[in-house]
């Protein structure tokens, strides 16, 4: 272990809030409008950091540390993900199961403290997330299995490291298919269009801004944060996957590995210009497409 691979976590909580800036450009570019700057995040959790929170009386402690539950979850994440070549500085055998246990946890404890609201809003986003989480988590474990099986390893550092250009050349569908299933997964756990409108104000079409609604002040700082945060995990996976980073020298990987992290946000920005929110009833059958894309990779796998 050197101080380089403690350098790729760094450089997430640096620049995570850096690719919801670079959706928002793209989107606003794309609709012919000037839009924010690309470090209007950074300017928000600044401002919001010197507020004061407020609480309802009708509220218990679940609430007050819920934030801050979520974001050391996804912080950890961070620190899981490796950057192609560069094993991640905690990287172990079964690490692919603690990666996806925080992550639940970090939704256990928003909708944990939406529910501690009393509210039947705040209710209703929650209900939707935890279904929505329910469908999204078989396109995760399938695909994570597609790739164990083909590397015959558990740790995701010696997966991620185990992918070259020599492995697009011989499974290059497999990939494919699981990195499609991925990007919807990324689309679905960070409430992103055509799942959801992070933007919206909608009460029937809401999801996961309805259950944060009664935070404000560093607790919803660390709400904006944590969604970065939890963006760039679900990102790295996906430029983990289909750029072949390993295959480049090891000076190159860190600057190919942020430009790819660069392409994921462009390209969702781009998804969330052409396409529409869907109707709720239509995202359950999104999903279960996106799961069998996973299930596809893994007959195919099974069969070789």
């Amino acid at each position: 272990m050197t101080v380089l691979h403690w350098v790729l976590p760094l450089a997430a909580w640096v620049l995570a809030p850096l690719m919801l800036g670079i959706i928002n450009r793209v989107k606003a570019v794309v609709a012919g409008r000037r839009g924010q700057p690309l470090l209007q995040l950074y300017y928000d959790l600044f401002k919001l950091a010197q507020k004061g929170s407020v609480y309802s009386r009708s509220t218990s402690l679940v609430i007050r540390i819920a934030p801050s539950v979520a974001l050391a979850c996804t912080a950890i994440c961070v620190t899981l993900v490796p950057w192609g070549g560069l094993r991640a500085p905690v990287a172990f055998e079964g690490d692919i199961i603690l990666l996806a246990y925080l992550l639940g946890l970090a939704r256990f404890a928003t909708v944990l403290a939406a529910l501690d609201t009393g509210s039947a809003f705040e209710g209703m986003g929650a209900s939707r997330e935890v279904q929505f989480a329910a469908l999204a988590e078989p396109s995760f474990f399938l695909g994570m299995l597609v790739l164990v099986l083909h590397s015959g390893t558990i740790g995701l550092s010696d997966v991620m490291s185990g992918l070259s250009a020599a492995t697009w050349q011989t499974s290059g569908i497999l990939l494919i298919l699981v990195a499609c299933s991925w990007f919807v997964l990324l689309l679905t756990e960070n409430s992103r269009i055509p799942i959801d409108d992070p933007n919206t104000h909608l009460e029937l079409t809401m999801i996961h801004e309805v259950m944060v609604l009664d935070y404000a002040g560093p607790d919803f700082a660390y709400i904006l944060y944590g969604v970065s945060l939890k963006l760039w995990v679900f990102g790295a996976l996906v430029v983990n996957l289909i750029v072949p980073v390993r295959s480049v020298p090891a000076w190159g990987q860190i600057p190919v590995f942020l430009l790819g992290m660069g392409v994921v946000a462009i390209l969702v920005g781009v998804v969330e210009s052409v396409l529409a929110r869907l109707r709720l009833r239509q995202v359950p059958k999104i999903l279960i497409g996106s799961a069998t894309l996973s299930v596809i990779a893994l007959i195919a796998e099974l069969m070789e």
